[in-house]
């Protein structure tokens, strides 16, 4: 018997930060300032960020010509170019 991977529907706070690369302090900033999805109340005091709403703000970001810096946990540009 096989299994089949599911797509969760929901992310918890952490999983959420992960998936779109944030802090968890910064989204619990940028909701409640109204700058990204809120979270959708599951039961009782569980709450968890819907998906779909999750893809359509990261498709929604603006495109930029910035270059990652270094510090961010990958190389940059000009270091890859100079190894």
């Amino acid at each position: 018997m096989s299994t089949t991977p599911i797509k969760p529907a929901y992310l918890d706070r952490d999983a959420a930060a992960r998936y779109v690369s944030l802090s968890v302090i910064t989204i619990e900033r940028m909701v409640a300032r109204g700058d990204f999805p809120a979270p959708r109340q599951l039961g009782g005091r569980r709450v968890g960020w819907l998906v779909r709403e999750l893809d359509a703000w990261c498709e929604a970001r603006p495109v930029s010509s910035n270059l990652p810096p270094v510090n961010c946990g990958g190389r940059g540009v000009a270091q890859r170019v100079a190894a």
